[in-house]
This record gives structure tokens, sequence and C-alpha cells, in this order.
């Protein structure tokens, strides 16, 4: 998938490869093919797009594995196990921004929650001795 001026730089990229491919072998017959990880075109799976071939889904996994059962028994369950890390990740990931904001909160915001701007500016573009000897 893309917007209308990266599919326009595929198909020139594709007319580009082919006229190189044309030139230099024995090819009568050359075809592109974009394919895509998930989703699907119908029943057939494959959609002649004039100037390449778009293949979608299980279809694309079976066209460049050659098992028809491969999306089962590969990408999908990559698909679970990648959920499990972001769900982690997401979780770890929060545990920092808090950490972050607790630190930001502490160092650089007064009692009243309104930032330090004069402390700020000092410890961002004022020398990290003199932050150091007064924190």
């Amino acid at each position: 998938m893309g917007n209308s001026g990266q599919i326009e730089n595929l198909k020139n990229n594709f007319r580009k490869a082919k006229r190189i491919l044309r030139t230099n072998s024995n090819q009568s017959y050359i075809s592109a093919v974009n394919g895509c990880c998930y989703g699907r075109f119908g029943q057939g799976g494959a959609y002649d797009k004039g100037n390449y071939i778009k293949i979608c889904g299980q279809d694309f996994w079976y066209f460049i594995s050659g098992d028809k059962d491969f999306y089962q028994d590969i990408i999908e369950p990559l698909g679970h196990r990648a959920k499990e890390n972001n769900d982690l990740f997401d979780v770890e990931y929060g545990k920092v921004v808090n950490k972050f904001n607790m630190k930001f909160m502490n160092e650089f915001c007064n009692e009243d929650g309104a930032i330090n701007w004069d402390g700020l500016v000092e410890f961002s573009c004022g020398s990290i001795s003199d932050y150091i000897e007064t924190h």
C-alpha cells in the first residue's frame, strides 16, 4: 500500500528494472510483483495491475515459499508472538516515561507544578558542572 506518489515510483522502478533485465539477459518475459504481507484480492489472491502483479496475504507467502501452509505455520504465529512482545514493550515504555516525568517534575518544576524555566534553561544551556554543584 502507499500513496499515489509511492505507487507511481513503484511503477517507474518496475519499468526501469524490466528494461535493464531485458537488455542484460535472454529473458523475453519479465513480470514484476508487488507483494503485500497481508490482505487479499478476491478469490485468486493476485491482481494484474498492468505493469506489475500484486499478490497479497497468504497467496504472497505461498508465492515466495512454495508452501501453501507457510502463512498459517510461520507468519500467523509470528504475529501473535509480536503482539506479546509489543504488550511487554508498552508496559516497560510506560515505566520509563513515568520515571522521566517524575525526574523532570522533581528537578524542573515548582511546587505548584509550573515549569521552572530558569532552572531548565540553566540545565540545558549552562555548564553541567554548575548544575551538578547546585543539585
